[in-house]
């Protein structure tokens, strides 16, 4: 037994160990915090300001726009040192940040919605960069765990922060909270700004890396066949459908990607109806929904804890199907008309869905070289996330029209069938050896 405890554990002691790991993950847990916190307190302080709910919504639209140009800003990030991008990012976020204490008007909101949409766009050239940067900090062997304690950070954040957030408005508005992030974005690029990165930073340094990695290979074009493997690769247009052309090509990458986007758009319908499970199923008031919301972050904060382990025991795809299965099971459960059932469901959806996310991008920083993992990257998080935000959109709409239990069910058979898809593509088809 304690052999057994001791293999599962192996992969997250030696993340923590590492110094670059623990550095990396101490400025994912202060970025997170003031990032979650701004993420409610910005619709809290539109809506105080202007009393309209439509423009306290778009606070969330503004965030999230820059996702769409995922494959530009990720070829963006492939050309330039990927720790520059890093802390380069954070600052100018934190300098940012600031402008919003001129925001005490409704006339002013405006700039509120500037600074959203540069500090998304910011997030999603720090989420390439990252995810190109990690396999040559963490090595391929823990990636899985690593980006399980990522979100496992990330999501403990979101359980803390929007508390700490909501209170520091309510007693003194919203300088302090945009303050507040500032600061910890700046503490972020301090963090980022001592990583001992292995070798050269420079992408056009860097090789190949990914597969090419793993196996040993050296990454030449003359010996990979393959344009891009060193250097920037295409550029121009070609350049930023690099990272989709890498993911199409990929017979291991297609399939998850597309499972990963079936998944978020579900979980984008199931969102859109956890108010009325709170009060059409559970009879509950809307307060409840916080702790559907609670008992499912503790479910994603577990699963973030184990997913490494997990993935060494088995197929990334059957990881995938197991995530979007449990999702699925968690999903039928908040149609039982009980308390029990409804937060054994919430748990399952939190443990579930991290698991098909961490999967994806285990996935690509494994199959796709340095040089274009900054785009395919930032390629999978637009189609994977996209998807989300178009669900909660349609969602909105049909909780209006069809009966929650309706909705619900269809979502569980959904993400049942996506689950059982990925399981087939895994059988030797006739006549294939």
């Amino acid at each position: 037994m304690r052999t057994r405890i001791a293999r599962e554990t192996w992969g997250t002691g030696r993340v923590l160990r590492d110094r670059n790991a623990g550095l990396y993950l101490l400025g994912v847990v202060v970025s997170g915090f003031g990032t979650s916190a701004m993420w409610l307190v910005s619709g809290v302080w539109v809506k105080s300001l202007t009393g309209s709910d439509s423009l306290a919504a778009l606070t969330v639209f503004a965030l999230w726009a820059p996702l769409l140009a995922g494959p530009a800003l990720g070829a963006l990030a492939d050309r330039l040192p990927r720790r520059l991008v890093l802390v380069a990012g954070s600052l100018v976020t934190a300098a940012l940040l600031p402008l919003l204490l001129l925001v005490d008007t409704a006339e002013r909101v405006w700039l509120l919605f500037v600074v959203l949409f540069v500090y998304g766009t910011c997030g999603v050239l720090h989420d390439a960069a990252e995810a190109a940067l990690v396999p040559r900090v963490v090595g391929a062997g823990l990636l899985g765990d690593f980006n399980g304690l990522r979100l496992t950070a990330s999501e403990g954040m979101k359980l803390l922060a929007p508390l700490a957030g909501a209170a520091l408005f309510a007693r003194f508005g919203g300088a302090p909270v945009a303050l507040l992030d500032a600061v910890t974005f700046v503490l972020a690029a301090g963090v980022f700004a001592v990583l001992r990165i292995p070798g050269d930073d420079r992408p056009e340094r860097a090789g190949g890396a990914g597969k090419a990695a793993e196996t040993g290979g050296a990454g030449k074009a003359g010996e990979t066949g393959e344009a891009g493997e060193t250097g920037h690769g295409p550029g121009g247009f070609a350049g930023v459908l690099e990272g989709a052309r890498r993911l199409w090509a990929s017979p291991a990458l297609r399939p998850l990607v597309a499972a990963g986007a079936a998944v978020m758009f579900l979980a984008g319908l199931n969102g859109t109806s956890v108010y009325a499970v709170a009060d059409d199923v559970l009879g509950r008031p809307p307060a409840w929904v916080g702790v559907l919301y609670a008992v499912q972050g503790a479910g994603s904060v577990l699963s973030g804890l184990v997913a490494g382990a997990l993935l060494r025991r088995m197929p990334v795809a059957v990881f995938t199907a197991a995530g979007a299965a449990l999702f699925a099971v968690g999903v039928g459960a908040r149609a039982l008309p009980y308390d029990a059932a409804g937060l054994a469901g919430s748990a399952l959806i939190g443990f579930g869905l991290p698991c098909v996310l961490i999967a994806v991008l285990t996935a690509v920083q494994r199959e796709v070289p340095e040089s274009s993992l900054g785009r395919a990257a930032a390629t999978a998080n637009t189609l994977v996330y996209v998807p989300n935000a178009l669900a909660l959109a349609f969602g909105a709409g049909l909780m209006a029209l069809v009966d929650v239990r309706a909705v619900l069910a269809a979502v569980t058979v959904a993400g049942g069938a996506v689950a059982l898809l990925l399981v087939a593509g895994l059988r030797p088809r006739p006549g294939r050896a």
